[in-house]
């Protein structure tokens, strides 16, 4: 038992014990604090394997009001058949209990709602509710920065000078390089209860990679997440834009001035239900970006006060759902109204040319005129092919060259190669046509279809009205002829050329208006046929069949071509992939017009053959179509592949491409299915290196047992001219008068021997060259002498002094 003197001295020495250890015990009582908080930390951190639930009443029961409105806008249920009345007043839905539930990645909810239904939430009262503008710009030279600056200063001027505004508060600035995306643009800024948000979004454009490119992204994804609200924006007032660019860069809105303002504008007016407060302001920064952002800075103001006043974004300002928020929009409307195109009437058939209109596509859309962001009508004229475009950078780099805004010529191969002595096209074989005496040109790059096997790889614009700026003929026709004789000069020095034949090609002597689109879009195609013909020169017009009111109206030309590439309506719309609704009526309107003006001008159907598409079992097909129209001759020739990604994802593939004895076997079975049907068509001519073969009707283009299908092209300019009389007769007022000439007015010479069908249709007084490997093993030939001299991987052919040398392909 202790005395007291003990417990008198046991302060004492824990006092002594304290003094000697106290920093072991300090260290010692830290380190085991913190042992147990981690350790309690970790155990919290741990997944539990199981929960016990929460006891509680099995009567107990949870309240939910089922409203309609909580339905998707896009919901085909009838609200009613929730038999949401059937319960009675006050009654309850009972919701089984649940344990503790996992914790879930937070999701933003919202929904576009009718105005008339609105969550009070998104309703602004005027006597309790804030206003308050939030500003975003990005700037990386900083121009857009110092806008911003001066705009922040003149609406807080405003908005300080200005009663009774009380409720509109200081606009806050914020840099898009420095912010969460998440917590502007995912749903409005969590303020105070009261405070409502306006968004102005201040942006530059670039043509480099930037925070305004991660910006549109997260816009862009923002309403695709399917975890989001495609417009979780709906809670703000309202928003606007303005964009800052350079039209020394961008000349117009098209080639890409403030193209990332607009895109912004497109997505904003998505994500926030399109409560566009003010249209998408535009300025050029070296010339009016001041003065049209202050016009834009009063029409946002504007907009306040309306707001402030309770009067929202008003009715049919742009932006409050009525026009379309982007020209995605705008092409599926235009698409969607097609069905609204004017089929053309049989009378059309016979309209007169001396009373007729000039060439116009008459396809018409829907009286309501459908706008895109920047509010301009989508039917305003601009241009077809603008320099700056992608479509012109890409058919440039193909070797066109586009004369102003919608036409173009190229240097066709054919040219190089007559220009060489290596052969000429089929044009030439069939109807004396020398390549390098020919252009290849185009009024129009647009065309209306598709086509699967088309050269252009795509790159051309495509359209079913000319909705363009429309070039002079003269312009056009000074263009184009300037354009392929710089591209003839470029070939002096190119090894092979003949002096001779290109001191010929600086003389255009035929025009194939086939190059890329459809030359008879162009609504001046009559004037400029017609300036052609003025200098001699002929014209071989290739059109689609897609447009008979223009083709009515069309004057003669040298030469008339209408693209058949298919026999019935289900494997042209899979071939030719048109644009127009009602495009097999059109194009049987176009070969009722060939057959009433085959008497006119010369006509030809071109058949495009693509194995696996058009060929198999079509053969009476295409006999109707020769018997409804009665074309002079019908070219049967093998499609070509271009190679590229576009065919591929069109379903052409080099499987597609037919050998050359697949048509010439294709073009036996037509002839006697037309034989068959007492029409008086045979095969005359080929060209096996083209693939090509020609079918022509024997009474028309027989001369004594002999096929005649050239053109006296010299005689066609003198009967154009009136110099000669013309054989088409016609009875007026009860007598038979010349009233023009007719395709047989200009036959030429006979067609040569060896363009005849079974001859292969290849020049002899030109040498075909053989890509290395390609060269069959044995070679017909005519005439003795002829050797094949071997030097250096070279192959020549040669001939002793009057020998005719024949290469067969």
């Amino acid at each position: 038992m202790d005395t007291p003197d003990t417990l008198r001295q046991l302060p004492a020495e824990l006092l002594l014990i304290w003094h000697s250890h106290r920093i072991s015990i300090l260290l010692s009582t830290a380190s085991l604090v913190t042992i147990i908080r981690f350790t309690i930390y970790l155990r919290g951190k741990r997944e539990k394997l199981s929960v016990s639930p929460i006891p509680g009443s099995p009567t107990e029961k949870t309240v939910i009001e089922l409203k309609p409105e909580w339905l998707p806008e896009n919901t085909t249920l009838d609200p009613s058949a929730l038999n949401i009345d059937n319960h009675a007043e006050g009654s309850t839905i009972a919701i089984p209990p649940a344990g503790k539930a996992k914790k879930l990645p937070r999701t933003v909810k919202g929904q576009r709602l009718p105005s008339k239904t609105l969550k009070p939430a998104s309703i602004f009262n005027p006597t309790t509710d804030s206003i308050q503008p939030l500003i975003f710009f990005q700037s990386l030279s900083g121009t857009t920065e110092r806008f911003a600056s001066k705009y922040v200063e003149n609406l807080s001027s405003w908005i300080s000078t200005s009663q009774p505004i009380s409720s509109l508060l200081e606009p806050q600035v914020h840099d898009l390089s420095y912010i969460e995306y998440d917590d502007y643009f995912i749903s409005p800024p969590k303020g105070e209860s009261h405070t409502r948000y306006f968004y102005l979004i201040l942006l530059p454009t670039y043509n480099i990679d930037t925070v305004l490119s991660t910006f549109l992204e997260n816009l862009q994804e923002t309403h695709n997440d399917f975890r989001i609200d495609t417009a979780p924006l709906t809670g703000l007032l309202g928003y606007a834009v303005f964009g800052f660019g350079d039209k020394e860069g961008w000349p117009t809105e098209e080639e890409g001035f403030c193209s990332q303002a607009r895109e912004v504008d497109k997505w904003m007016a998505r994500l926030t239900g399109r409560k566009r407060a003010y249209p998408l302001g535009l300025g050029d920064v070296k010339m009016d970006a001041e003065q049209r952002l202050e016009e834009w800075r009063f029409g946002v103001q504007e907009a306040l006060v309306e707001i402030r006043e309770g009067r929202g974004l008003g009715e049919g300002v742009p932006g409050s759902g009525d026009p379309a928020e982007s020209d995605e929009d705008d092409i599926d409307i235009a698409q969607d109204s097609g069905s609204e195109d004017v089929l053309i009437q049989s009378s059309l058939v016979n309209t007169s040319i001396s009373d007729a209109p000039i060439a116009m596509d008459f396809t018409t859309y829907k009286s309501t005129t459908y706008k895109s962001t920047t509010s301009k009508s989508i039917t305003q004229p601009q241009e077809m092919v603008p320099v700056t475009s992608p479509t012109h950078s890409a058919l440039t780099k193909q070797g066109y060259t586009i004369i102003g805004s919608h036409s173009g010529v190229k240097i066709c191969r054919w040219t190089k190669s007559a220009l060489r002595g290596r052969g000429s096209c089929y044009k030439y074989s069939f109807y004396g046509i020398a390549s390098h005496l020919c252009m290849e040109a185009t009024p129009s790059l647009s065309c209306s279809n598709k086509c699967v096997f088309c050269w252009r790889h795509g790159t051309n614009p495509v359209g079913t009205t000319w909705r363009w700026i429309t070039d002079p003929p003269d312009v056009i026709f000074n263009g184009i002829t300037e354009a392929h004789y710089k591209k003839i000069k470029m070939m002096k020095g190119v090894p092979g050329v003949r002096a001779e034949r290109f001191a010929e090609a600086m003389r255009i002597r035929h025009c194939a208006l086939s190059l890329v689109g459809e030359p008879i879009f162009y609504p001046h195609i009559n004037e400029l046929v017609n300036i052609m013909h003025r200098n001699r020169i002929s014209t071989f017009l290739v059109c689609n069949a897609q447009h008979p009111a223009q083709l009515a109206v069309l004057v003669p030309v040298t030469q008339l071509y209408v693209s058949i590439d298919a026999s019935n309506k289900q494997s042209l719309r899979k071939i030719d992939r048109p644009l127009h609704r009602d495009f097999w009526e059109r194009f049987c309107a176009c070969l009722d017009i060939l057959r009433n003006r085959r008497f006119e001008q010369r006509t030809v159907f071109r058949l495009t053959l693509v194995k696996g598409f058009n060929m198999a079992e079509e053969v009476k097909g295409y006999a109707d179509l020769v018997q409804r129209a009665l074309p002079g001759f019908v070219e049967v020739k093998g499609v070509t592949y271009c190679g590229t990604s576009a065919a591929g994802s069109a379903g052409l593939t080099m499987q597609n491409v037919p050998f050359y004895e697949e048509i010439a076997e294709f073009v036996k079975e037509l002839e006697k299915e037309l034989e068959s049907r007492g029409l008086g068509y045979g095969i005359a001519a080929e060209h096996a290196h083209s693939c090509c073969i020609l079918l022509a009707d024997k009474e028309r283009f027989k001369r004594d047992g002999k096929w005649v299908t050239r053109i006296d092209f010299e005689k066609f300019f003198d009967l154009h001219e009136g110099k000669v009389e013309g054989t088409r007769k016609e009875v007026v007022d009860g007598e038979e008068k010349v009233v023009g000439w007719r395709p047989e007015d200009y036959l030429g010479d006979d067609t040569p021997e060896w363009a005849l069908w079974g001859n292969g249709g290849f020049d002899p007084r030109d040498v075909r060259v053989w890509r290395k490997g390609k060269r069959p093993k044995k070679e017909k030939r005519e005439g003795e002498g002829c050797v094949v001299n071997e030097r250096g991987g070279k192959k020549e052919v040669g001939a002793k002094k009057g020998d005719k040398a024949i290469i067969e392909i």
